[in-house]
């Protein structure tokens, strides 16, 4: 039975990539519209690939260098391999190939989102989430094919079960590493641009969201592929790996270490190893399902229509869950004096998604329009700047509590069923549609591309209020998707500890002894450290791009002109402009540097993210080599609570600050006054978004990466640590 399943894993995976290709293809023959619509999508296009080439030219020395050395380390350490440094390369080209997928298609469904939002609002929902479903499913589907292929062929090279895994975790570290680089440096772009389109543009200068005339709006729109497309889809393509491999390894517990793989028909095979490669495979499938029910009609709820396609897709997947583990797993054993029985495997990976889903309407609580807590935040705007940042400080870390014991429940609850490997196997659970939940993520990012479109290409107002409706429905499934992204962080990494205690041979880690609260305090202090690097990077950035964009405002005599005029005739409608004043004010658009500001992201953020990303890499190793397992074992624990903690604090608290602002934007009552865009509040709540935004969008997703890559690598030096 074994062997069938090895080889069916890998098809599993394929079947993503071929509904990835089919839908590339159905995306690509949409009419893209108008001359100017193409051409502002060609210069978005074009500013995300050259971003893409000018990251990966950085990366590709840091694979080669680390391959190199785990090839080399393999040689000279009989529990290893040199095939762990091809799986490393093997993983990082996986999460390359994953991101630069998903750039090329986001890239193409924005413009024809746009487009098909000139005719009806159904069917702009169908093209941005079909962009966002390439995504998802390329990220399963290279995950699955890249484990399955890699575990297959390992298997059959005559090794055990325990050495194979060890090689396999390789693939893990190469997409983590690639993952933390996509995270940061796509980060560090997006808010670098955001900061300077939103502090020049929309406080200083006044002029919409989006409006060709803002120098910094072709980057911002650069900045939302680059980082919410790309880096969101590396940063689960970290996770889904990372929570299979961490399983794996616990699941090899099972299997009697003399064994090899002749035993294919007892428990003492391999079922406990493969059960989260299948559980993944059958999610690509069950995902795939679900977004054929992601339809509305006209007039209807857009996120009804992906909750519909979410929850069907859930509820299958559970369903398949509960025949499949008792299929694989026996109905009962013992291990070491515990009691273990198929329905508790179920019974776990049951609890992980509830948790997860939990904890991401939490987070829609604490940042969605409207909630009480934003409310706070909008109220407090009243009397400036200050008060706005001091309330929404304060969301934030209310914010981490409730999530905080939901993820304690969940632990608890799944060791009671599964021991470590329930814990493990939770963690699969709640990313086992990570095909779907990733495509509901990306929709957001195509969505926000496709009303920026809509605002530089002027199109008509109900094109840009059906693409607003899809980019609101886009921010709460961002919000969602982060909290789901932080709670798997928190139980893959969870997992990922117990697999390197497994791997160190560490029954117990004693926090009574020096060297180990040593590592926990160091631990502790990473994120902290971490964070202060990537917001001192978009700091920087940031800097650049605000003096750029105000040189423009200046230096550039039609800018200036078009300005003089908008504040001339602020207030009034277009019709009632003096004809001399329209014909200067339209010869205006299109006249800003755009590549310069795009340039400018791009440097930056290449740079920028070098030093965040050595600094996850090489703490676990100094630790490790230099001070042994157990001290490395501190670290990790610490790292771990103090960045689940933080992630969840900095990414709540600048959704919160990111709604509270677009509130005014709308128009809101306070105290019995009005309040509008460009009111006092509003420029309040600007500068409180503004300090958010790289707290929801660089550091606070990064942190998942950082916690899950120093696992990550500590699991993959645990035979090499004395």
């Amino acid at each position: 039975m074994n062997n069938t399943i090895t080889i069916i894993i890998p098809l599993l995976g394929v079947c993503g990539l071929i509904y990835t290709y089919i839908k590339s293809r159905w995306i690509t023959k949409l009419d893209p519209g108008t001359p100017k619509m193409q051409q502002i999508a060609t210069s978005i296009a074009d500013g995300a690939m050259a971003f893409l080439r000018a990251e990966y030219r950085v990366l590709f020395w840091f694979v080669l260098a680390v391959s190199v050395l785990m090839i080399l380390g393999g040689i000279q350490n009989h529990e290893s391999s040199w095939l762990a440094g091809i799986s490393f390369a093997l993983g990082a080209g996986c999460s390359i190939l994953a991101g630069y997928i998903g750039m090329q298609v986001a890239t193409k469904a924005n413009v024809r989102t746009t487009n098909a939002a000139r005719l009806s609002l159904t069917k702009a929902l169908e093209v941005a989430f079909a962009g966002g479903s390439v995504m998802g499913m390329g990220v399963v589907g290279l995950g699955v094919l890249g484990l399955g292929s890699l575990f297959f062929i390992y298997s059959n090279l005559g090794w055990d079960v325990h050495k194979v895994i060890t090689v396999i975790t390789g693939f893990s570290f190469g997409a983590s590493s690639i993952a933390l680089f996509a995270r940061v440096g796509g980060g560090i772009y997006t808010k670098a641009a955001d900061v300077g389109a939103d502090l020049v543009g929309k406080v200083e200068a006044g002029i919409p969201e989006d409006h060709p005339l803002n120098p910094a709006t072709i980057a911002d729109n650069v900045g939302d592929n680059v980082g919410d497309v790309a880096g969101m889809g590396a940063d689960l393509f970290e996770s889904y790996v990372g929570s299979i491999v961490g399983t794996m390894v616990l699941g090899a517990l099972f299997v009697n270490s003399t064994a090899g793989f002749e035993n294919t028909n007892s428990f003492k095979g391999l079922n406990a190893v493969l059960l989260p490669l299948v559980l993944s495979g059958v999610g690509i499938l069950t995902s795939i399902m679900g977004t054929f029910f992601v339809k509305t009609k006209e007039g209807g709820n857009p996120q009804r229509a992906l909750n519909n396609g979410v929850n069907l897709s859930s509820v299958i997947m559970l369903i398949l869950t509960f025949f499949i583990s008792r299929w694989m797993m026996p109905a009962s054993w013992t291990w070491e004096g515990h009691d273990y029985t198929s329905t508790g495997i179920f019974l776990s990976v049951l609890i992980g998604l509830v948790s997860g889903i939990a904890i991401g309407y939490i987070t829609e609580f604490y940042t969605g329009s409207g909630s009480k807590p934003v409310s706070q935040i909008v109220n407090q705007s009243l009397t400036g700047s200050a008060t706005n940042i001091i309330a929404g400080l304060g969301v934030g870390m209310q914010s981490t509590a409730i999530p905080t014991i939901l993820l304690a429940a969940a632990i608890i609850g799944s060791y009671h069923f599964g021991g470590l490997y329930g814990i493990a196997i939770a963690a699969v659970g709640m990313l086992s549609n990570t095909g779907i939940q990733l495509a509901v993520d990306a929709y957001g990012p195509v969505s926000d591309n496709a009303g920026g479109i809509a605002e530089m290409a002027e199109l008509p107002k109900e094109v840009r209020l059906r693409t607003d409706t899809l980019d609101a429905v886009g921010n709460t499934t961002a919000a969602i998707g982060k909290g789901f992204a932080i709670a798997s962080a928190a139980l893959t990494a969870l997992a990922l500890f117990a697999a390197f205690m497994q791997s160190a041979h560490l029954k117990v880690i004693d926090i009574s002894q020096p060297m180990v609260i040593s590592g926990l305090f160091l631990g502790a202090m990473l994120p902290f450290l971490f964070s202060s690097m990537a917001m001192a990077a978009v700091g920087k950035a940031a800097m650049d791009m605000i003096e750029e964009v105000r040189r423009q405002f200046k230096e550039i005599p039609a800018l200036k002109s078009a300005l003089s005029i908008m504040h001339k005739y602020e207030g009034k409608d277009q019709k009632d402009w003096s004809a001399d004043d329209i014909h200067i004010f339209e010869a205006a658009n299109g006249k800003a540097d755009y590549s310069r500001c795009v340039e400018i992201s791009t440097n930056a953020a290449v740079r920028q993210m070098i030093m965040p990303g050595l600094l996850a890499v090489m703490a676990p190793i100094f630790i490790g080599f230099c001070f042994g397992k157990e001290m490395l074992g501190g670290l990790l624990a610490g790292v771990t609570v103090s960045g689940v903690l933080m992630a969840i604090f900095q990414s709540n608290a600048g959704g919160a600050w990111d709604n509270a602002k677009k509130t005014f934007e709308g128009g809101v009552e306070i105290k019995g006054n009005m309040y509008y865009k460009g009111s006092d509040p509003h420029k309040a709540a600007v500068v409180g978004d503004t300090v958010g935004d790289p707290f929801k969008d660089t550091s606070g997703p990064s942190i998942n990466i950082l916690i899950k890559l120093i696992s990550v690598i500590a699991l993959v030096i645990a035979p090499f640590i004395k």
